[in-house]
């Protein structure tokens, strides 16, 4: 009874939590403040969930005191009643408790933002991009299964196939929080095309997923941007050639932990528009600067973690896609499933639920569940 009096001690904080925010996003000072209203939705919805979850926990806690106290009437049907209700919530209560628990546990702000992926051919040359493209290929059937959007921003074709460089966004649902488990470098072992003798090489190709940061979240001084405009190469008709629609930006760039200044060069070719691709190659610079400044953050975050499931460092290997043996392992977890044609064709949901759950239990101990 104590765990349940614990449980729901930290339910009741968030009811009242919850009318504060409900009462918060209402008032026109908190509106006019676009920064501190997106916060406060975001953390309304989290509490929405958590509300609902404190509802049935009472009820269901209510339900198992009227029935055992049912137990004890002399009519035959109405025990009957009784037990059947005690055992439906007794069976719920545990389920329930452990949904609020993961409800618990402290949301990642950057969960619910879109992304920007790139993917760029490492070790390995000619086969090394034509991995990368493979992985483009499973990332977009994933996309396109979830019902999100994909559209090429940049790419650099490898002279046998694949891709040397590609940048995509994806816009939909909580995408952050799907595939920031996929950062990393990604390594393959199979026959290269290029190959002639048959023998099996090993390739790696990384993989970035940066949450695409809103315009109020990064501080940018647009009259330092140097603008250039090109004319964009590969399929498209007449026009990509005659038109300048492309446009390069470059921006210098003042790390706030060290002082250093660096200058970020964005190239955009996603649309034949010249403006939507200065607003793209503006989005692009916006979350390049948002993941830097943010990095000292998810370190700290991963040096408190054992497997970094889903933070930490960029360059170090996470996958293994092995061809002969039809095997993918994730070494983060020690995972492995025998399906790689159909992983490689977008069917990549139970690893990533796999990842999900140990992030959840690494979250969960921190939080001292």
């Amino acid at each position: 009874m104590a765990a349940s009096e614990s449980l729901l001690d930290k339910l009741d904080g968030l009811e009242a939590r919850f009318q504060e925010v409900s009462l918060l996003i209402t008032d026109p000072s908190v509106i006019a403040d676009m920064k501190r209203f997106v916060k406060l939705n975001r953390e309304y919805r989290d509490l929405e969930l958590v509300v609902a979850a404190r509802k049935e926990y009472i009820q269901l806690q209510n339900n198992i005191e009227e029935a055992r106290e049912l137990l004890s009437e002399n009519d035959p049907e109405m025990r009957q009643m009784a037990r059947d209700e005690l055992d439906a919530a007794n069976e719920r209560l545990p389920q329930l408790e452990e949904e609020i628990k993961q409800l618990l546990i402290p949301a990642d702000p950057q969960d619910e933002k879109d992304v920007i992926m790139e993917i760029r051919g490492g070790t390995g040359g000619d086969e090394a991009a034509i991995f990368a493209g493979d992985l483009f290929r499973m990332y977009s059937k994933y996309c396109e299964s979830k019902g999100w959007k994909t559209a090429v921003s940049s790419c650099s074709e490898g002279a046998s196939g694949g891709y040397k460089e590609i940048i995509f966004t994806v816009t939909g649902e909580k995408v952050y929080g799907t595939l920031k488990y996929e950062s990393g470098v990604h390594r393959v072992q199979r026959v290269p095309v290029t190959e002639t003798q048959g023998r099996i090489h090993t390739s790696a190709a990384t993989v970035a997923v940066l949450p695409e940061a809103d315009a109020f979240e990064v501080e940018i001084n647009e009259g330092e941007i140097k603008w250039d405009t090109f004319r964009s190469g590969g399929a498209g008709g007449q026009n990509v050639n005659k038109v300048e629609s492309g446009v390069r930006l470059r921006y210098n760039w003042k790390n706030p932990n060290t002082g250093a200044v660096e200058e970020i060069l964005i190239e955009c070719t996603e649309t034949r528009d010249q403006p939507k691709n200065k607003e793209r190659a503006l989005s692009r610079l916006r979350t390049m600067i948002y993941d830097r400044e943010h990095q000292k953050y998810m370190d700290d975050i991963a040096a408190r973690r054992k497997t970094m499931v889903s933070t930490g460092d960029r360059s170090a290997k996470i996958r293994t896609y092995n061809y002969p043996q039809g095997r993918i392992t994730d070494h983060r977890i020690n995972y492995t499933i025998y399906n790689l044609p159909a992983f490689m064709n977008g069917d990549i949901q139970e690893c990533i639920d796999q990842l999900t759950i140990a992030e959840n239990a690494e979250r969960m101990k921190e939080a001292q569940m």
